[in-house]
């Protein structure tokens, strides 16, 4: 039995149904793991195989076919034998019997091994075999079941008298096949062609690939022909009709029927091909097995419209553990399922998993398939979310609250939910004020100068040299060398360590405290030589944190003269502490000397305390040295604190593009650029401008149409766009705006300007006043002509026509909301009916139709056409109210009709 190889088959019209053969034909029927019963295998981690009965009449079976056709619901086989014959046959009774097929036997007249045997899966009375080479005999054979002789005796009562002798029981043999074809060649493999009923596709010979045409059946003959060795395996594609593929030795070609003189495809394997075998279910998915191995290879065929080349994407795919497998077979229906046999028999039910196509959307929503189903949809408000902290959807909802947009840069911070960012907006807000107010000089015009700005380290400047104080403790008769000089004190200003009359070190103080940091505070204190106010702080804050207290007894016993002891002791604490700051105390007091480098290099420390410090206590090439370290360091982790170094210029770029790499979050980095870096960097470089209009981009898949014009607006706020339209006068042409905005600054032109704002002189800003009781500009500057008239009230636009009467509530012709959007908010109020409310800016405007060109004040021919809809000039018959399309005044107001 271990020289037989063994196969497995999925039956075509039963689901649930497949047969293994070697010696023995099995059937068996799939299950759940709560179905299975005696005698089951399992086959997956939720199937089970249950063996249904077993065909042991039969022997030496080199191929295997099953009935393709669900009428009878019983299995027919047909088997072709090393003798050449075809054996009908079932696993038992059934309805097959009393059609005289069971049992049949389809013999060849001269024996020689029957290679192929194949069921018409369109006329299921039509079976073909293929044969050995024999030299005076055909190959292909073509059988008609329907007209063999039918048995008139139960084949398996005969099985029944006959088994003590062992012999099998012959049907009649005066069966003969329709149709003979390939005289003395050898058939190595044979398919129909789905496309044709009567089209075969056989290998012969070793070296031939022919379509043989049945359909004329006295004379049947090759229709196309190619010599290849590739002649093993022939399997038709089930969704493609002309491509066909074939294999030798480790070779697979793939063919295309309409064009048969070369393969369309040649895949070479690494060992020899035993099986090949199309994917019933999946468009152009072959499998193959090859020799000696526990992998099914699959070869996905893709063929281009345009281009005609194909191309393959080939993978492999383990159904179970490491055994030689000998067959596969696909399930006909269930997709990318296939079920594999091994040397040992052991069965494996293994479904394919497709390469999966992953779409997220914008609004974050992750789908991915599998074959032709959906398999999941997951949503912003899945748990997935959570656990890997996606950062678009945190800019998403920051975005939502307008983070970024607030005119406090401080209040943006509060939005973002993260302390880092929030002490950046935080940093951005106190620059921007120390700017505004003139507490710090505005350096190379920054919005927010840096740190290496004030001391000249971007321009190649060199600094003022510092002077160093030996400043004395408060409370210790010691000193320590401070020094100071203007760049500092600016320096200073920046981290908030500036501390004076105006900013007294108390009120610092009392402020940590009331955050409740305890041990800044007390570092900061002792930073500034009062120890007193220092150990102060630490016995305060040891009700929340009993280790302060054991700080503060330690810090008691500190004075110029401490012994070495004290100093030991002092180390050693430090090391189990882990507050960065209590570290920073201990150091400070038990430095040797000026060195000051645990301080200065502790990472954990804000940057402002470390950048304040250095500048209170490190000679100036030192505080150089430091500050050049200290840029590299936040460079290359891509802390945006590092903005307190560079400042709002070109220098920071490579800081924001490294948090932008490290992050993703293109949303901090745009809207820090737009709002502290200048118009014209932003304009210039190409960086920043992909990040906003990244952003921007953004913004605009979120739907979040107002963020992104409140975007723009910031964007653009330093540079308005220029005017785009002008008042010209019909006579002469000329622009009267251009004409208004060449003058100086003094007022706003209401009625012919269109609302522009205009630029003039004081005297002008009295002719031109937008109040009520003064003129406006009634005629063109430049020819003195007049401005056209209102159709309505008959004045020059310009005119004092500032008022108009609106009905009452209710009445015919009342537009109090329509009339709302011309008079606004700001109006006089309108106390009773009948009232006269002055015209604003928009009111005044003029409007005019497209047609006849008529027109006049907005909110007298709003008034006009809410009881008309013809043009108010009384020689135009223009329907106006009609001819525009996006009109909805009319149905505002409309009175009655009576009939």
């Amino acid at each position: 039995m271990s020289n037989i190889r063994l196969e497995v088959q999925w039956s075509p019209v039963h689901p649930k149904k497949f047969i293994t053969w070697g010696n023995e034909i099995f059937l068996y029927e799939t299950c759940t793991s709560k179905q299975a019963k005696a005698p089951s295998v399992p086959i997956s981690s939720s199937t089970y195989a249950h063996l249904l009965a077993t065909n042991s009449y039969h022997h030496y079976v080199k191929c295997v076919d099953i009935y393709p056709h669900v009428e009878p619901a019983d299995m027919l086989l047909a088997l072709g034998q090393a003798n050449g014959k075809v054996v009908l046959t079932t696993f038992g009774p059934s309805a097959y019997d009393a059609l005289g097929l069971t049992g049949l036997e389809l013999s060849p007249k001269h024996a020689r091994q029957c290679n192929a045997v194949a069921w018409n899966p369109i006329d299921s009375n039509l079976l073909v075999s293929g044969l050995d080479k024999y030299r005076s005999d055909y190959s292909i054979q073509l059988w008609d079941t329907l007209k063999c002789p039918i048995h008139t005796r139960s084949y398996y009562s005969q099985i029944s008298q006959n088994v003590k002798t062992g012999s099998i029981p012959s049907a009649d043999n005066s069966a003969r096949p329709i149709i003979e074809l390939c005289l003395s060649e050898a058939i190595h493999s044979l398919g129909w062609v789905h496309y044709s009923s009567r089209t075969i596709l056989v290998g012969s010979s070793n070296k031939y690939l022919k379509l043989l045409d049945l359909r004329v059946s006295e004379t049947p003959k090759g229709v196309q022909s190619v010599t290849t060795k590739a002649v093993f395996g022939v399997a038709v594609a089930p969704f493609n009709d002309h491509h066909v593929a074939s294999f030798v030795d480790n070779t697979i070609a793939i063919w295309d029927m309409r064009s048969f003189d070369k393969p369309l495809l040649g895949l070479a394997q690494k060992k020899h091909i035993i099986k090949i075998n199309w994917c019933p279910t999946r468009h152009n998915l072959l499998g193959s097995l090859q020799r000696d191995s526990s992998a099914i290879h699959l070869h996905d065929v893709q063929q281009s419209v345009d281009e005609g080349e194909a191309t393959v994407l080939e993978r492999s795919v383990h159904p179970g553990p490491s055994n030689q497998l000998t067959s596969f077979s696909w399930h006909p229906k269930d997709e990318s399922r296939l079920l594999t046999i091994s040397i040992a028999g052991l069965l494996t039910d293994y479904c394919v998993v497709e390469r999966m196509t992953l779409n997220w959307s914008p609004s974050f929503h992750i789908v991915w398939t599998h074959g032709r189903k959906t398999l999941k949809t997951i949503s912003s408000k899945d748990k997935i979310y959570q656990d890997i902290e996606d950062i678009s959807l945190k800019m998403f909802h920051r975005a939502k609250l307008y983070y970024g947009l607030l005119p406090d840069l401080g209040q943006n911070g509060n939005l973002a939910e993260d302390d880092s960012l929030k002490a950046v907006w935080k940093m951005l807000s106190y620059c921007r004020k120390l700017v505004d107010d003139g507490t710090i000089p505005n350096i190379a015009d920054l919005k927010h100068p840096g740190i290496r700005t004030v001391f000249g380290l971007d321009r190649n400047t060199y600094m003022s040299k510092s002077e160093c104080v030996k400043t004395q403790w408060t409370d210790v008769k010691s000193s320590v060398k401070v020094y100071s000089s203007l760049e500092r004190d600016v320096a200073l200003q920046l981290c908030g360590w500036k501390l004076d009359s105006e900013t007294p070190l108390e009120s610092v103080l009392e402020k940590l405290e009331v955050e409740e940091e305890y041990a800044r505070a007390a570092a900061l204190a002792t930073f500034y030589l009062h120890l007193t106010r220092a150990i102060q702080l630490l016995n305060r804050g040891a009700g929340s944190n009993p280790r302060l207290s054991i700080v503060s007894m330690a810090l008691a016993g500190y004075s110029a003269q401490s012994s070495g002891l004290w100093r030991q002791a002092c180390l050693e604490s430090k090391q189990q502490l882990t507050d960065p700051y209590l570290k920073a105390i201990f150091a400070f007091l038990t430095a040797d000397g000026d060195n000051y480098d645990s301080i200065l290099y502790e990472k954990c420390l804000n940057i402002e305390d470390r950048i304040g410090f250095a500048c209170r206590f490190l000679s100036d090439s030192r505080l150089i040295d430091f500050l050049t370290k200290l840029t590299a360091e936040y460079m290359e982790e891509g802390k945006l604190n590092g903005l307190l170094l560079t400042g709002s210029c070109k220098e920071a770029l490579p800081l924001l593009q490294k948090h932008l790499d490290n992050t993703g979050d293109v949303q901090t980095v745009s809207l820090i650029v737009v709002r502290s870096f200048p118009v014209a960097l932003i304009h210039e470089d190409v960086i920043l401008q992909d990040w906003v209009n990244s952003y921007r981009n953004l913004l605009d898949s979120w739907r979040l149409w107002v963020h992104r014009a409140k975007l723009d607006i910031l964007l653009n706020a330093s540079k308005p766009p220029p005017q785009q339209v002008f008042v010209s006068c019909n006579f002469c042409k000329k622009s009267i705006s251009a004409y208004l905005q060449g003058m100086k600054k003094g007022g706003v032109g209401g009625g012919g300007g269109g609302g522009n704002k205009f630029n003039m002189s004081s005297a002008a800003a009295a002719k031109y006043s937008t109040s009520p009781n003064k003129h406006k500009i009634t005629s063109c500057p430049h020819c003195r002509k007049p401005q056209p008239r209102c159709a309505v009230c008959l004045v020059n636009m310009g005119t004092s026509a500032s008022h108009t009467c609106i009905p009452e509530p209710g009445a015919p012709g009342d537009t109090s909301d329509s009339l709302n959007l011309l008079y606004g908010r700001h109006s006089a109020a309108r106390s009773r009916a009948g009232a006269l409310v002055h015209l604003n800016e928009f009111g005044a405007w003029y409007t005019w139709c497209q047609i006849c060109r008529h027109g006049g004040h907005a909110a007298h021919i709003l008034a006009w056409f809410n009881e008309h809809t013809e043009c108010p000039v009384s020689t135009c018959t223009c329907q106006c109210l009609a001819l525009d399309a996006a009109n909805q005044i009319g149905s505002i107001t409309s009175p009655p009709i009576s009939s």
